[in-house]
C-alpha cells in the first residue's frame, strides 16, 4: 500500500498492517478478521475463529483481528462492506474469502484445503521433516523382526511428537509383534480422537485385530487333512489362513483366503474377503505385496 498523501494515522495503520499481516504472510497463512465492537455476529464468530486458529498455529496459521472503526483505511483497501469479513492472506495477497464460514468444521475444512495447496512453513512441517528418517528407521527394524528395537525407536520419537499417527502406529504394531496385545490396546485407546481416524492408526488397529483373532499354531496338519478330504471345507481353510498369518506366513494366508473367495465369495457373509482386506490394512496399503494380492483378488472378483 502506498503511503503518499495519507494522514499520519493512516500511515501508522499501514505500517501496523505490514508488520502484523504482510510480513508474517511471507511464510505463514494469515487470517484477517475484520470486526467491530458493535457487531453482534462478530462477537459470535470470535470464539470460533480464535479456537480454530489456535489449533492450527503449529501448522502455520496466524490470526489478526482488525477493528474497522479504528482502521477504516485498511478496511477500505479491502473493500469491506459488511462485517464480519474474513480473508486468508499469503505472501501479501488475499488467497481466499472465508467470510461465509461460521463453524469450526467449516473453518477447518477451508484451512486444510489452503494448507494443502500453499507452501506454508510451520512447526509441524519442520518436525515432520526432522522425524521422517527416524520413523523410517523404526519401520525398518519392525520389518526385520526387531520389534523391541522398533518399539524403543518409536517411543523415543514419541517424546518429540506424542500425537503423530505414524509414531503411535509404530508403537502399537511393535507391541503386537511382541505379543503384548493388552499394551497395544492401551496405546490405541489413548490415541486422540482426531488422530484415531488417520490411515496409520487404521493399519495398527487392523494388525491388533488380526493378532487378537488369530493365534500361532504349531501343527496345521489337522486342518490340512480336513481340506484334503473336503476342498470345500471353508471353515477349515479360513482357520488355516489364520494359522498361517499368526505364524508369519502371509503368502500362505493370502492363498487360503483367495481360494475361499474363488470357491464361494459369499461364504459366511464374505468373511474371507473381509479378512483379506484386514490383512492388507495391517501390512500397509502402499506395500508392493499388498498391491500384488489386490490384483489377484480383482482377477477373481472381476475376471
Amino acid at each position: 500500500m502506498a503511503t503518499l498523501g495519507m494522514s499520519e494515522s493512516d500511515k501508522l495503520a499501514v505500517e501496523a498492517f505490514r508488520r502484523d499481516v504482510v510480513d508474517p504472510s511471507r511464510t505463514s497463512l494469515v487470517i484477517v478478521d475484520f470486526w467491530a465492537e458493535w457487531c453482534g455476529p462478530c462477537k459470535q464468530l470470535t470464539p470460533v475463529i480464535e479456537k480454530v486458529c489456535a489449533e492450527y498455529a503449529t501448522k502455520g496459521v496466524k490470526l489478526v483481528k482488525i477493528n474497522v472503526d479504528e482502521n477504516a483505511f485498511i478496511a477500505a483497501q479491502f473493500r469491506v462492506q459488511s462485517i464480519p469479513t474474513v480473508y486468508a492472506i499469503f505472501q501479501g495477497q488475499p488467497v481466499a474469502d472465508l467470510t461465509q464460514a461460521r463453524t469450526e468444521g467449516q473453518f477447518k475444512q477451508m484451512f486444510d484445503q489452503l494448507l494443502a495447496q500453499l507452501p506454508i512453513e510451520s512447526e509441524d512441517k519442520a518436525q515432520a521433516q526432522e522425524i521422517a528418517p527416524l520413523i523410517a528407521m523404526g519401520e525398518e527394524a519392525l520389518a526385520q523382526g526387531e520389534a523391541e528395537r522398533a518399539l524403543t525407536i518409536f517411543r523415543q520419537i514419541g517424546d518429540m511428537a506424542p500425537d503423530n499417527a505414524e509414531v503411535l502406529s509404530g508403537q502399537i504394531r511393535a507391541l503386537v509383534t511382541m505379543g503384548e496385545t493388552e499394551q497395544a490396546q492401551a496405546v490405541l485407546d489413548a490415541v486422540p480422537e482426531d488422530v484415531a481416524k488417520e490411515q496409520p492408526i487404521e493399519r495398527a488397529r487392523a494388525a491388533l485385530s488380526l493378532a487378537v483373532d488369530t493365534k500361532p499354531v504349531e501343527d496345521l496338519s489337522g486342518l490340512e487333512a480336513r481340506l484334503a478330504a473336503d476342498p470345500d471345507d471353508h471353515e477349515a481353510r479360513f482357520a488355516l489362513a489364520g494359522g498361517h498369518m499368526a505364524n508369519g506366513n502371509r503368502d500362505a494366508a493370502a492363498d487360503a483366503l483367495l481360494d475361499i473367495v474363488a470357491r464361494d465369495r459369499d461364504w459366511n457373509e464374505g468373511a474371507a474377503r473381509q479378512q483379506l482386506l484386514k490383512v492388507f490394512e495391517a501390512v500397509g496399503l502402499e506395500d508392493p505385496w499388498v498391491s500384488a494380492q489386490r490384483r489377484r483378488l480383482s482377477a477373481i472378483l472381476f475376471g
